[in-house]
């Protein structure tokens, strides 16, 4: 199992769910029965396995697997992938992720954000003898490109690419759909709108299993929070990640790496594939 803890527990899920879908507690008791006091513990992470369950299917969640997460009884397998490397930086009282992604026959390498602290990824890249060329931007929130600096100082011609919809300064912008490459690999986009305007996922081509650097479009047994659409985010989630292949490795922004199989099995927020 991975090492890195899952990024939402349970009180998580049903907070972006209510936030998202706008329902108050009091029109949760009314169409579930569950008391507004008991809601409350829900939402301060008591479990109530009863009330769990009842309000699950009004909120749109799977309830067997909402409670697997109340449970702590489900983390992704670990992914060992050639040519994929996760890195973990501490961000204030959380934790955040950047990927590097290289191709083994040129040496050509690539950044996925850069985390809080993107120092251990750039030893990575001069221990194994790599050409960082590139740093994808998956959404332009601070946690995930606050140590840019570092990476124009080692790699001061490394091209950073952003979507058109979520420009920020000195990054090159590019059109969703566009592709690029990292050596003989190929890397599409995809838009993944709705915790960000111009959330971008990348899927990359060419190493034994597709990988999708997600963002926090998706996490293992959750998703990101619908800071600018709620309904937008399950939409593109739904249309741009879960149609990938089951095996399709997915890199999010926090928590552990999971896959496109693991999350129609075990996330919530998407009953309709349990």
């Amino acid at each position: 199992m991975s090492k890195i803890p899952l990024e939402d527990n349970f009180e998580d899920i049903i907070g972006k769910t209510l936030r998202g879908t706008g329902m108050t507690d009091g029109a949760l008791e009314f169409l579930t029965g569950v008391p507004e006091e008991t809601i409350a513990k829900l939402k301060d992470g008591e479990l109530v396995e009863d009330a769990l369950l009842k309000i699950a299917s009004t909120l749109g969640l799977d309830a067997a697997t909402l409670l697997e997460r109340a449970k702590g009884s489900w983390a992704p397998e670990a992914v060992e992938l050639d040519g994929l490397r996760q890195f973990n930086s501490p961000f204030e009282d959380m934790t955040v992720n950047s990927y590097l992604v290289w191709d083994a026959s040129s040496k050509e390498a690539a950044l996925f954000d850069t985390g809080a602290d993107c120092s251990a990824a750039l030893a990575a890249v001069d221990e194994m003898g790599l050409t960082l060329k590139t740093l994808f931007i998956t959404h332009t929130h601070i946690d995930h490109i606050m140590d840019r600096e570092r990476i124009a100082a080692h790699s001061p011609e490394v091209l950073t690419l952003v979507s058109a919809l979520e420009p920020v300064a000195s990054a090159t912008r590019f059109q969703v759909g566009d592709a690029f490459s990292i050596g003989t690999l190929r890397v599409s986009t995809r838009l993944t709108r709705g915790h960000s305007p111009g959330g971008t996922t990348y899927v990359v081509h060419g190493l034994t299993r597709p990988v999708a650097v997600v963002g926090d479009a998706i996490f293992a047994q959750s998703m990101g929070g619908g800071v600018i659409s709620f309904h937008d985010a399950l939409a593109t989630n739904r249309k741009e990640i879960f149609s990938l292949s089951d095996e399709t490795v997915l890199c999010p922004g926090h928590g552990p790496m999971t896959t496109v199989g693991e999350e129609k099995a075990h996330n919530p927020f998407y009953p309709e594939y349990k």
